[in-house]
């Protein structure tokens, strides 16, 4: 189970400003916290910006099979959008993210632990649910999950042949960054200074 809170109102508006938006709000795990009406008043603002292409409320968007088949209705909505915004947990956004790899897309709530069972996904994503998302500075693959070490600054130098020193199974998390970012043109998101991570947020929620 989880608490989803909203990223600071400032936050979200530094990241739609100028751009074309399609909302995605996940309603799978809301039966234990979703921000719903923090969300849609936040939504109706952006929408009367006119800068909305659409909006798209579904349950557990971290079940890629379900979450494709609820997307391609609205594909042209998404392709007319620069900025896919996703008000969901971290898995959820992971899932959008790995699916629509030419677009951006972006965490509008950061994710807070409660015991207990958290969504449906099949997959291997993961969200540390550490309430101070990173999803944004990196293209949708999580820096805390995705790295041995949950480097939040940087590759640290010790991968080799893009596999990660701690497990030669596991593919270099920031080299999966890099890549991503590469492929939809915001390379200049690694020249943001580190958002030193505040380990309290871990369990405790704001």
């Amino acid at each position: 189970m989880l608490i989803t809170q909203l990223k600071a109102k400032e936050t979200i508006t530094s990241l739609t400003a100028g751009k074309k938006v399609f909302i995605i709000n996940c309603h799978g795990c809301k039966e234990v916290r979703f921000p719903e009406k923090e969300a849609v008043s936040l939504q109706k603002e952006l929408s009367a910006e006119g800068n909305v292409t659409g909006i798209m409320t579904t349950d557990y968007i971290c079940n890629p099979e379900n979450m494709q088949l609820r997307l391609q209705k609205h594909m042209d909505k998404i392709q007319a959008a620069d900025l896919v915004l996703v008000f969901s947990c971290g898995v959820g956004v992971q899932t959008v993210a790995e699916y629509l790899e030419d677009k951006m897309v972006c965490a509008a709530c950061d994710t807070y632990p409660v015991p207990g069972f958290q969504g449906v996904t099949p997959l291997e994503y993961k969200c540390d649910q550490c309430g101070e998302c990173y999803l944004n500075l990196t293209g949708g693959i999580c820096p805390i999950t995705a790295c041995s070490k949950s480097l939040v600054n940087g590759q640290c130098g010790g991968s080799k042949n893009g596999k990660c020193e701690v497990d030669s199974d596991m593919e270099c998390g920031w080299e999966r960054i890099y890549r991503r970012l590469k492929e939809i043109g915001r390379l200049d998101a690694l020249k943001c200074p580190t958002q030193i991570h505040n380990f309290a947020t871990d369990d405790e929620v704001k």
